[in-house]
């Protein structure tokens, strides 16, 4: 088959190739690999402007992933949907702290995080490409606190959609799950797994590859997994760059390596990027696999960052498979074993081809907690514990003349009571979440073993 960005393959070599429209409704390849674009799209129209409109840099990055697989016009009325949700005209806009450091703000959405960005046009997607073939879908999504409630809010009364979340029980924020759990849809389930976030991803792993769930009607994730997810997230790249008018250094606070891999995905389609690097808290999987070439799982450890407690980041499978040459059957043994075993040794060749694609830090609790309070005395800013993981890395490294921009993911009144703890004041609250009210809750707890998952998958 021509390759092309609007064919999808797999990570791990051994699934046929798909449309968008195909590997966004399926989510995850039948082989277990992840779905990429067969070929990278080029960045040529878009000017040099700091005005630049993100419904013409949306469609501009989406229009050739998609290709002719979803109703024409499909792409310009979800990006149209999707910018009437953010407040700001630009919808992510870049805010200067200081002489060559920024912020990129993503939380103007209706759930106040960056997640809204891809996770609305998903949903608009995906209820084109369901009314053109009349199937029904349900979807799956492992969170650790905004994918979840953004899924919600974008999913919530779809009719040929059903929704189920599993979130780590106890941890998440309070507001994070009232974002999940007060939302009034019959088509959306929220489990709570006796686990952390990486018992809950295994789950949708495992519920996604069952193929007697799939009898039943399509089945699919809205994790960043999810390719869909993924290009949502490219656009706000190309806008932070025409916003500054150069190439950038990004530093973006992550835990699946979504986020991170979007940066990626938009230098490789052309956009000018001075570095990247993925800033992770003390579950430091990603840090240590690109800085020792050890890939090893250790049990998540709680943090303030709550969602980026992920000691097994999926999209890890997609930076391995780019970093190798597109190298299939190596990214397939690789992942393979490490499921088997929990842990893998690196080559020396893709450890050097890895540390070309990203950096990666490691920020401990104290450090993220004194960035808060930093952020707030120098700047008189209120950020997130997310954001202040991403600014600690900015501020330390070697900036080699280019700007840096960190990544702000999250409102910080969405953790409320920990920067409330660390600044002495409750950080002013998010409209979407002042409205968040008493609202009761619906959610079930689960174990986090596959039968329990699969029974209550399977009764919904």
């Amino acid at each position: 088959m021509t390759q092309s960005p609007d064919q999808y393959l797999s990570t791990r070599g051994h699934a046929a190739n798909e449309t968008f429209a195909d590997a966004l409704l399926r989510g995850i390849a039948p082989d277990g690999g992840l779905y990429m674009p067969t070929a990278w799209p080029t960045l040529s129209s878009l000017k040099q402007t700091k005005d630049a409109d993100y419904s013409v840099i949306a469609r501009e990055v989406l229009t050739p992933f998609v290709g002719d697989s979803l109703p024409e016009g499909a792409v310009e009325r979800a990006v149209a949907h999707l910018v009437k949700g953010f407040d700001h005209p630009l919808v992510t806009p870049l805010v200067e702290l200081e002489s060559g450091l920024f912020v990129l703000e993503l939380f103007r959405g209706p759930t106040a995080a960056f997640k809204d960005l891809a996770m609305q046009l998903v949903a608009s997607l995906s209820d084109e490409a369901l009314e053109a073939s009349g199937e029904t879908l349900t979807l799956l999504t492992a969170t650790s606190g905004d994918t979840g409630a953004a899924a919600v809010r974008a999913f919530a009364g779809k009719k040929r959609i059903k929704l189920i979340v599993l979130h780590p029980l106890d941890r998440v924020s309070p507001i994070q799950r009232k974002q999940m759990t007060t939302v009034e849809a019959d088509n959306v389930l929220n489990l709570a797994v006796r686990g952390d976030f990486d018992d809950c991803q295994r789950l949708v792993k495992q519920l996604l590859a069952d193929e007697t769930l799939r009898e039943r009607g399509r089945l699919s994730s809205v994790n960043s997994i999810n390719w869909g997810r993924l290009a949502g997230q490219i656009p706000y790249y190309v806008s932070a760059t025409l916003q500054l008018g150069q190439a950038a250094h990004f530093v973006v606070p992550t835990g699946n390596f979504g986020d991170a891999f979007a940066g990626i995905a938009a230098r490789k389609m052309g956009l000018p990027v001075a570095g990247m690097t993925a800033a992770v808290n003390q579950n430091d999987a990603l840090a240590r696999a690109i800085n020792e070439g050890v890939y090893d799982r250790r049990p998540a450890v709680e943090s303030a960052s709550v969602s980026m407690d992920v000691q097994a980041p999926s999209n890890f499978e997609r930076l391995v498979f780019e970093a190798s040459g597109r190298d299939a059957a190596q990214t397939r043994k690789l992942f393979e074993d490490f499921a088997a075993n929990g842990t893998v040794t690196l080559p020396d060749d893709l450890c050097q081809a890895l540390t070309a694609e990203t950096r990666a830090v490691s920020v401990d609790e104290a450090t993220t907690a004194a960035e808060i309070g930093h952020a707030y005395q120098a700047w008189g800013r209120v950020v997130c514990p997310h954001t202040a993981v991403a600014l600690h890395a900015a501020r330390k490294m070697d900036r080699n003349g280019a700007p840096v921009v960190a990544l702000s993911t999250a409102h910080p009144s969405k953790f409320g009571g920990y920067v409330e703890s660390v600044l002495g004041i409750a950080p002013e609250p998010a409209p979407v979440i002042a409205a968040l009210g008493d609202k009761p809750e619906r959610l079930s707890v689960i174990d986090s073993d596959y039968a329990s998952a699969r029974d209550a998958v399977g009764s919904f």
